[in-house]
């Protein structure tokens, strides 16, 4: 009977960085060590290391240059950069963003009430304890990032892979404004206390092991969020039309005077 054939090394180191990829622990724009270092860390040879390497960069997993070897986004700029453009040109689909993430937050906050671990616990402390700090500083751009973190930190503590990579390609287009404004969120007058008791209440339940609450609690802070949006939008559109009401003198050559409307064009004029 034949003995079964042992992998070789370099797959075997290519299979845990992969393993590390998909499960957030390496994650995407995250420089790895030096060849020397992770060679080292990982205790491989650096030719095996390598060749592990250029595996993964064939995957797309991974790149690697003058600069070091970085980890690239599982769900990838050829889906991302696209998605971005067309979302842009339609920002009515703003609505259906932020419904899709009512819906997914909620199961979200439920899973990492039930699974969270004590290292993502202690992760979801820090980035709160950041996001409180960020409001008492009156700093609502670090604030609106602690925020994204926050979300991050509670799909990392769901323990869902497909969960965490849809969502966290999401947050990029969102830090990146493509679905609204977060300044804009974050600076509108009583927003930001609203906004933080909100996060607070779905820090408290996750922490508290608390699955009914934590979701209802991210389900309600969505649904504010779409109400503000969508009331934003409503506004800075009225401002707008104003706007334009303004500079029509731009495009009119003579304007009626009151009481007269202007005379039809004769015929064969």
């Amino acid at each position: 009977m034949r003995e079964p054939v042992k992998p070789k090394a370099a797959d075997v180191i290519a299979g845990h960085l992969e393993t590390l990829i998909l499960e957030g622990v390496l994650r995407p724009g995250e420089r790895l060590l030096g060849e020397r270092d992770l060679a080292e860390r990982l205790d491989v040879s650096r030719p095996t290391l390598r060749d592990a390497v250029q595996k993964l960069e064939a995957k797309g997993l991974l790149s690697a240059g003058r600069e070091g070897t970085f980890v690239t986004d599982p769900v990838g700029a050829a889906l991302l950069d696209p998605l971005a453009a067309l979302l842009e040109s339609h920002p009515q689909t703003t609505f259906d963003y932020l419904e899709f993430r009512r819906t997914v937050e909620g199961h979200a906050a439920r899973l990492a009430a039930l699974r969270a671990t004590e290292i993502d616990r202690d992760a979801l402390r820090a980035v709160f304890a950041r996001m409180e700090a960020s409001h008492r500083l009156d700093d609502p751009g670090d604030e609106a990032d602690a925020d994204c973190d926050l979300h991050l930190a509670i799909y990392e503590a769901a323990h869902n892979v497909v969960l965490l990579h849809v969502m966290r390609g999401l947050s990029t287009l969102l830090r990146r404004g493509v679905f609204y404004s977060r300044t804009r969120l974050y600076t509108r007058p009583g927003t930001r206390e609203l906004l933080l008791a909100q996060h607070r209440a779905i820090y408290e339940a996750v922490m508290d092991r608390d699955a009914d609450a934590a979701a209802e609690a991210a389900e309600r802070h969505i649904a504010y969020t779409l109400d503000t949006v969508r009331e934003i939008r409503d506004e800075e559109a009225r401002v707008e039309a104003s706007l334009r009401r303004i500079g029509r003198g731009d495009l009119v050559a003579t304007a009626p005077r009151a009481g007269q409307q202007e005379a039809a064009p004769r015929a064969g004029n």
